[in-house]
């Protein structure tokens, strides 16, 4: 005998309609939403390669170099740093505010000058502007070379000539005996220890400098070894010996030397000379 066939019940047949007209339904949204994504960016990319150039390179997010302030010039540096960092790196117009390294692009720019040491910071904000922090090399002797002087600061780095006239570089000590040239461009240094030697000697010295009259930093040969003679009125010296830091056995140390000569302003030098190098 033939069992009779199980019908499903009405209600059940209509809740597996439902369930699939759910998930159907549900699967139709999803793909709905990412076509609407996809639409999106293709739109964006689109409106993008339109438009980028134009949005990037707008007057009001573009940095003009007139905007841009240079922070910590020294007194003593005559001329225009900005401009000058600016046009030798190609950055003299209008830059977009919106490149990610155009603070690190301005902080090369800067570094590279020959007055400027270091970098301290890059801001930028917005209306376009920016301030650049610098700390600047200070001159501290003249190289006398064949034709003229050349400026260093005290870890021989060369700077620019063309900012020193006569009168002010006759203010700085005059290191003479040297016979090599600069290695490098200006803002580099000499790359000749008796240049490092006499920068450091000079630098030392700083004001006594021009207060006991002297006129000339010379290194003379001393049995194998370079020591400094200062020069001051009517030819007469004073034996600094060594350069700081690179004393001798026995050799008094700089700062002792440097006692040494601020005793000896406003007092005539003796004939034979002083010598800073003795202990006594």
């Amino acid at each position: 005998m033939q069992a009779p066939t199980r019908r499903t019940p009405a209600s059940d047949s209509r809740a597996a309609t439902g369930s699939w007209a759910a998930v159907l339904s549900r699967r139709r949204a999803a793909v709905g939403a990412v076509a609407v994504l996809a639409a999106a960016g293709v739109g964006a990319g689109w409106l993008w390669r339109r438009f980028g150039d134009a949005v990037t390179w707008a007057g009001d997010n573009l940095l003009e170099p007139r905007s841009i302030e240079v922070r910590g010039v020294a007194p003593w540096v005559r001329c225009d740093i900005k401009a000058e960092a600016l046009r030798a790196a190609s950055l003299d117009r209008g830059l977009p505010l919106t490149d990610p390294d155009l603070a690190a692009r301005l902080a090369r720019a800067f570094e590279t000058h020959p007055w400027v040491a270091r970098v301290q910071g890059v801001r930028l904000s917005h209306p376009p502007a920016a301030v650049v922090e610098v700390a600047c090399r200070e001159p501290a002797a003249m190289v006398a070379v064949r034709g003229g002087l050349l400026a260093v600061d005290s870890d021989s780095a060369v700077l620019p000539s063309a900012d020193f006239t006569a009168e002010s570089a006759a203010a700085y000590p005059r290191i003479v005996g040297i016979e090599s040239s600069p290695r490098g461009p200006e803002g580099s240094r000499w790359g000749d220890t008796a240049v490092e030697e006499g920068a450091a000697v000079a630098a030392a010295i700083g004001p006594e400098w021009r207060a006991l009259g002297l006129v000339e930093c010379r290194p003379v040969s001393e049995a194998g070894m370079r020591v400094w003679l200062l020069v001051g009125p009517a030819g007469r010296t004073i034996r600094f010996g060594s350069a700081p830091g690179r004393e001798r056995d026995g050799e008094p140390a700089a700062a002792v030397k440097l006692a040494a000569l601020r005793g000896l302003v406003g007092q005539p030098l003796p004939a034979d000379g002083v010598d800073l190098t003795r202990a006594d």
